[in-house]
């Protein structure tokens, strides 16, 4: 069985990046669901901003949460990471239809989602065998 640094072609600094990557947008969707799931008055007022009701919010954090887990298993990162992918779509699509600022609430899910597949192919040779970086 091959640890992760082993199956990761390259230096240290590429490993590591793949680790900070990865773990802020890690971190932020552990950060989201937490506070889905205990329905704090920002939360609350969001999802009326929404147009959802809050009884989503325990559902919605439960299916955030399986997305994080299936992309921190390494056999099932890349399903996590498409997984992921969708639902911050979803996120996108959602603040896209109330109108809010597109820089910092509409394309937010879309910087996530960017930390995660650059954190992911980093660290994933499978990743980086399919999509070659071409030097010119």
């Amino acid at each position: 069985m091959q640890t992760v640094a082993q199956s990761i072609p390259g230096s240290k600094a590429k490993i590591r990046t793949a680790g900070v990557l990865s773990g802020i947008a890690v971190l932020f969707m552990l950060f989201d669901s937490t506070i889905h799931l205990m329905a704090i008055p920002p939360v609350v007022e969001a999802f009326n901003q929404l147009g959802f009701s809050i009884n989503l919010a325990v559902p919605i954090a439960v299916i955030e949460l399986v997305c994080v887990i299936l992309y921190l298993i390494p056999q099932t990162s890349v399903f996590g990471a498409v997984l992921l992918t969708g639902y911050l779509g979803g996120a996108v699509a959602a603040n896209l239809r109330i109108g809010t600022p597109l820089l910092s609430n509409v394309l937010f899910p879309v910087y996530i989602g960017i930390l995660a597949w650059a954190g992911l192919y980093l660290r994933d040779a499978r990743l980086q065998e399919l999509f070659p970086v071409r030097k010119s």
